[in-house]
């Protein structure tokens, strides 16, 4: 996610933006910039890279003014660069927009805008804003904000700030947050409470559907039907510690709470009826014909993704799929030419082995598809095709939602090739994608509902030094990702294996109360997992079952863990959000470092 920050009032905005935008740092950020209100004119300063940037940059160039927004922006649409930083401009220059959040239609919006005479300066979505806000202008900034809203499709939070009416900001929120600092004269929006903790305590939460007129009188709430809002200050008692991970113990387990809205942002524009629709691929049935083969390429919890890929691709597209772990693919001779379909995936979208291997399958003649959560990084750029996890930035090393994503995305991608191929009946892809869409609401309720349980269930596990998880099918590749999990913030000994292979010789390790984690969400090998289970349970293990809400076969468990129900092949997103809060809990509780694991940093850029 990206930062907004915002002020009015009677002290020089300069500092305030800047120093509210350093708070807002742990977010994440490729550029950033400010504008500001003088004397008639709008004066916009921005710039790629660190704050400390945008700060020398204001620090030479002294910008006056008591009004301002300003804002650090994580590139979505477009690579990192000076024209698509925020904040962004108008054509005839009288309205100024800083935006976070995907706005779907853009495409459409700004092809209808380009039509009319309007010009654009980025690759952004966030530039159809203004344009569309200077278009609907005629004499009341509100009401063309509203008329602007009507308009769009996606997820925001926008601050408008115009020449045309300088004493006012113009805010909205629909799926991306957004507040308001409450101070004596003055006004403070940002994206986040970091940002305005140092100048007050009290704010109004904006709500989606929300929007607000903010001058040095005061604010003013509405809905943006134009429905009145009355709403309760909230009273901010964060330590200012805390407050920098948005009121959470840690980046993690924040980052876990995010998931929902990153499985949002990641299907955002993708799903339609029957379908899956991506803007950087488009491969058509002929060209998918000639691949009789793909291999997925990753590292560490991507790699880990791929598993889950590779059954999903295989049972919807008819594929044959190997994965391969990125530093071994590159040195082993792969079998790959002009009939082989390549993903490469990696978070950052510059993990050195991911990109050397991605180079070696494009000499060898392969097509390479890449999911990376980065835009402008080097896989991505090298890359024919690239699927975007939109999963915003990413900080504690352990990944969570950038992980979730991964999955989504390959999801979609299964359908997507399944539909191509023609293998795939309408009504079961519309059957899956329905699923689809309910996921993030699902995680919300498994994190809400589940907490309790885990948190009571992680003090049982710190006392051990070695765990194990089992699986069938895609609940294998879910333990996968689990047991990593553990291992790298906990450092717990973990290990993954395919259930059926306890009996060859993991099962030797078992004694009383060894924590193993048995996920049993497919049903076609239910019975199976069972057995497996009482093979643990008659040698003393200590069993914690990942499981289907009301699913009556799997039994004697000393812990149980319900998901909601979904299609069998989509459970890998829900099922391993227990497995991430599990392990999160366990590291708190022997008291580790779980933003910053030891030995092991969030992005590896070299071999």
């Amino acid at each position: 996610m990206c930062g907004i920050v915002g002020y009015i009032g009677e002290q020089e905005a300069t500092p305030i933006l800047v120093e509210g935008l350093k708070k807002l740092e742990y977010r994440g950020y490729d550029s950033a910039g400010v504008a500001l209100y003088n004397d008639g004119n709008m004066d916009i300063f921005k710039i790629v890279g660190k704050l400390e940037n945008l700060e020398g940059l204001t620090d030479k160039e002294k910008p006056k003014g008591t009004i301002g927004i300003g804002h650090t922006r994580w590139a979505t649409h477009g690579k990192p660069s000076t024209p698509n930083s925020h904040p962004h401009t108008s054509t005839n220059g009288k309205f100024t927009v800083v935006h976070n959040g995907i706005i779907e239609n853009y495409m459409q919006l700004k092809e209808e805008l380009k039509a009319k005479g309007y010009e654009f300066k980025s690759e952004t979505d966030t530039e159809v804003v203004p344009n569309l806000i200077q278009d609907n202008y005629d004499g009341d900034l509100e009401e063309a904000v509203r008329k602007t809203i009507e308009m769009l499709k996606g997820a925001y939070a926008l601050v408008v700030l115009s020449t045309e009416e300088p004493e006012k900001l113009v805010t909205v929120r629909e799926d991306s947050p957004l507040i308001i600092g409450l101070g004596e004269g003055e006004y403070f929006v940002a994206s986040d409470i970091p940002a305005i903790l140092k100048h007050t305590d009290e704010v109004y939460i904006l709500d989606d559907g929300e929007m607000a007129v903010i001058t040095r009188n005061g604010v003013e709430l509405s809905t943006v039907t134009g429905n009145n809002v009355d709403k309760d200050v909230f009273k901010v008692d964060w330590d200012p510690g805390m407050a920098e991970k948005g009121g959470f113990d840690h980046f993690m387990l924040k980052e876990i709470h995010e998931q929902p809205e990153a499985l949002r942002r990641s299907i955002a524009g993708r799903l339609n009826g029957d379908s899956v629709h991506f803007d950087n691929v488009n491969l058509t049935a002929k060209e998918l014909e000639k691949y009789n083969k793909v291999y997925i390429i990753a590292c560490g919890t991507a790699y880990y993704s791929g598993v889950v890929g590779k059954y999903a691709i295989e049972k919807l597209a008819r594929i044959p799929v190997e994965v391969d772990v990125a530093s071994e693919f590159r040195y082993r001779e792969p079998l790959v030419d002009e009939k082989t379909l390549v993903i490469a995936v990696s978070q950052s979208g510059e993990t050195a082995d991911t990109l050397a291997s991605l180079r070696e399958a494009r000499d060898r003649g392969a097509h390479v598809i890449a999911i990376c959560n980065t835009v402008g990084s080097s896989i991505a750029r090298e890359a024919d095709d690239i699927i975007y996890l939109n999963a915003g930035p990413e900080i504690a090393v352990a990944s969570t939602k950038a992980y979730i994503t991964m999955l989504m995305c390959f999801y979609m991608l299964s359908i997507y090739l399944g539909k191509t191929k023609g293998l795939l009946e309408d009504d079961d892809s519309k059957k899956l994608i329905s699923d689809l869409k309910r996921l993030p609401e699902q995680v919300e309720d498994i994190i809400e509902n589940s907490t309790g349980t885990i948190k009571d269930l992680a003090k049982e596990y710190a006392k051990y030094e070695d765990a194990f998880y089992i699986g069938r099918l895609i609940d294998y590749a879910v333990a996968l990702e689990g047991q990593l999990k553990l291992k790298e913030i906990s450092y717990i000994h973990a290990e993954a294996y395919p259930a059926g292979e306890l009996k060859h010789g993991p099962l030797a390790l078992i004694e009383e109360g060894i924590p193993v984690v048995a996920v049993a969400t497919q049903r076609s090998v239910i019975d199976k997992t069972l057995s497996n289970v009482k093979e643990v349970k008659a040698r003393g293990g200590a069993v914690t079952g990942v499981v289907f809400e009301g699913e009556e076969d799997i039994e004697d468990l000393d812990y149980r863990i319900e998901i909601p129900g979904t299609s069998e092949i989509l459970s890998a997103i829900l099922a391993v959000v227990p497995l991430q809060l599990l392990s999160y809990y366990v590291a708190v509780q022997r008291g580790y470092d779980v933003d910053q694991p030891r030995n092991l940093a969030k992005s590896v850029t070299v071999e």
